[in-house]
């Protein structure tokens, strides 16, 4: 059983081109790099939350998982959940609003570092009281 490349003359003409079965992945591999490069520049932009100066510790970064929610104390003392201001008197109960009954919904606190101690710990208290117990601050790493 052989194939024949017979040009339908004579033993001399050329053999009749045929598409080849094989896949040319140097444009995928381009494209991945591309989109690779793309999703490396805007990931740290896409994080969420108020511009703060976050104070430096020695901490290490916890497990990342789901999305948690976010409350921000700027230097100002004015308190944001997620990106939205809110009062202090009106923080517990749109955090309970979001987290349904998931009084174990991690919630970070990010405080800025010119912020007073005694907003920080009035936010953290409120939480604290309205039963959320799985919260943690947030800080920069040192730069060595």
């Amino acid at each position: 059983m052989g194939v024949s490349l017979d040009s339908g003359g004579s033993g001399r003409g050329r053999a009749r081109w045929k598409p080849k079965a094989e896949i040319n992945v140097t444009p995928f591999v381009d494209v991945m790099l591309v989109l690779l490069i793309v999703f490396m520049i805007t990931a740290p932009l896409l994080t969420v939350g108020v511009p703060v100066n976050l104070p430096e510790t020695e901490a290490r970064n916890l497990p990342a998982g789901e999305e948690p929610l976010t409350v921000t104390v700027n230097a100002d003392g004015v308190i944001y959940l997620q990106e939205t201001e809110v009062p202090l008197s009106e923080l517990v109960p749109r955090l309970r609003a979001i987290a349904g009954t998931g009084f174990d919904a991690r919630i970070y606190i990010r405080a800025d570092d010119g912020a007073a101690y005694g907003d920080v710990a009035r936010v953290m208290a409120n939480i604290n009281a309205a039963g959320f117990s799985n919260l943690g601050l947030v800080t920069d790493p040192i730069e060595r």
